[in-house]
């Protein structure tokens, strides 16, 4: 037997997808998209990236960059090799989302107390190097 949705259920579904999509689409930071990275991504600074990307990223992101497990209080930590970035991928927004955190839970921390500006660029420049 073949059940048909009721037009209300199909409404309420397709409505519940466009607010997923909408939801989505709002965890993108446009006036952090438009920053420029002002550190170009030399040897040095994709060292210097490395480093601090091993010595603080890798415990959530996995040393490669593939992501996390999680586990029952902290959600996977996403990939950072991958065509998907939730939160934006230009420089600007990987740069905002690894000083500020990601609200409204902030399970990616802000790191703006322990990182210098210069050295979360130099993170940005090795995470973009992940993907190659």
């Amino acid at each position: 037997m073949v059940r048909t949705l009721k037009p209300s259920i199909a409404v309420l579904a397709l409505t519940s997808l466009g607010w997923l999509a909408s939801a989505a689409a709002a965890q993108r930071n446009p006036a952090a998209a438009a920053v420029k990275n002002p550190v170009q991504p030399t040897q040095e600074s994709l060292a210097a990236g490395r480093q601090i990307y091993q010595r603080n990223c890798a415990t959530c992101h996995g040393t490669s960059g593939a992501g996390g497990p999680g586990n029952d209080l902290i959600p996977a930590a996403p990939s950072l090799v991958g065509d998907q970035w939730e939160h934006g991928s230009t420089d600007g927004e990987i740069f905002e989302s690894i000083k500020n955190g990601v609200p409204p839970d902030f399970n990616m921390v802000p790191w703006k107390d322990r990182l210098k500006d210069e050295e979360i660029w130099n993170v940005v420049n090795y995470v973009r190097s992940l993907k190659k």
